[in-house]
């Protein structure tokens, strides 16, 4: 990794126009279009089969769209060979060859492009010492946690200089805590080397730690491209709204003392924000669990009975019901019996269209 590998790759932009995918059963890809900016950590994020993984081989080469064009800093790589596009890939699975040792997992990349003995020493060495493990390059993987080979993975990415650092769901396969843990380390090195990467993950909480922006996709499509605190707090969809922490979502109308549900039941609205209250008329009334709180006052609140409580440790879950059957969920920090009367005040809310009930 030198000098000058790294700023070449502070000074790549990846943009994509238009691209589409099909397999011969329908479109996997449906005319995605994305910028990405230079040295920008950028996340794809969805559920299984959404595309995610399918933009990103088309972005890597490994996969030639059916129409549309990947560019990088401007320049049209669609037909290039993976090969071609100076792309570093960590796969799902690391993809480490068993038989070889660290070293040369990590050197195979620099070898394919015939650089000297010596510049891959003084390269590999460096990779090792940014991933924090400097002492073994003679072990193979299968002498390593699976932590240790996926930084391993990390470096052999990395030790070509690539303009682009692609990865696909790198961290799936370790433990939970790992898992925090290294999505901060692997934060931690692309920062320092500035370099452009596209992340794919179905882990909401793992996108929104990690990146400068994120793409939340559906059935091949983008539904909301936004940083972190955008796509959480002002999703533009209730697919993102749901897809994207736990939202409740309350058919009804709005009207001048609130917003009644279909049911009947009044729920008095939170004060708006700066922003222009919600038109009176059907809509969808949309507010994070974390968004409701137990009051003690009558103004400005709504009863409720608890049905259930959950404890999960830093919160207790609670599903509450108001008087017409309406079910929703809002976090407490108490636990509460079944059949508690409650009064509720919602704190911060968003209004869908009623098409999307």
């Amino acid at each position: 990794m030198t000098d000058s590998g790294s700023a070449r790759a502070i000074s790549t932009a990846i943009q994509i126009d238009e691209i589409h995918k099909d397999f011969g059963q329908g479109d996997v890809l449906r005319g995605v279009s994305l910028d990405i900016a230079p040295g920008e950590f950028f996340t794809l994020l969805g559920a299984s089969g959404c595309g995610k993984t399918t933009l990103l081989r088309c972005i890597a080469g490994f996969e030639k769209p059916s129409g549309g064009r990947v560019s990088f800093d401007g320049r049209d790589v669609t037909s290039l060979d993976p090969w071609n596009r100076d792309v570093g890939f960590v796969f799902q699975n690391y993809a480490l060859w068993p038989h070889l040792t660290v070293f040369d997992n990590i050197a195979y990349g620099l070898r394919m492009r015939k650089t000297s003995k010596g510049e891959i020493a003084d390269r590999v060495a460096k990779a090792l010492d940014l991933i924090g493990l400097p002492l073994l390059e003679k072990r193979f993987p299968g002498q390593l946690s699976g932590g240790q080979q996926q930084r391993i993975a990390i470096a052999r990415a990395l030790v070509i200089s690539p303009q682009v650092l692609l990865l696909d769901e790198p961290l799936s396969n370790l433990d939970a805590k790992l898992r925090i843990r290294m999505r901060r380390e692997l934060r931690e090195i692309q920062k320092s080397l500035g370099i452009t990467s596209v992340y794919v993950t179905h882990d909401q909480e793992e996108a929104l730690e990690i990146s400068d922006r994120i793409a939340v996709m559906e059935d091949g499509s983008v539904r909301q491209v936004g940083r972190p605190e955008e796509i959480y707090e002002r999703p533009l969809n209730r697919f993102t709204a749901g897809f994207v922490g736990r939202s409740n979502f309350l058919p009804g109308r709005v009207e001048a003392g609130g917003f009644r549900t279909r049911g009947g039941a009044l729920i008095p609205l939170p004060p708006s924000r700066g922003e222009a209250p919600a038109p009176e008329g059907e809509a969808v009334l949309s507010f994070r669990p974390e968004n409701v709180i137990v009051a003690a006052e009558e103004m400005g609140t709504f009863g409720a009975v608890v049905v259930n409580s959950a404890y999960l440790g830093n919160s207790v879950q609670c599903l509450a019901r108001l008087a017409d059957g309406t079910e929703i969920l809002h976090d407490s920090t108490e636990m509460h019996s079944a059949e508690t009367s409650l009064r509720l005040k919602i704190t911060r809310c968003i209004f869908f269209g009623p098409e999307e009930s």
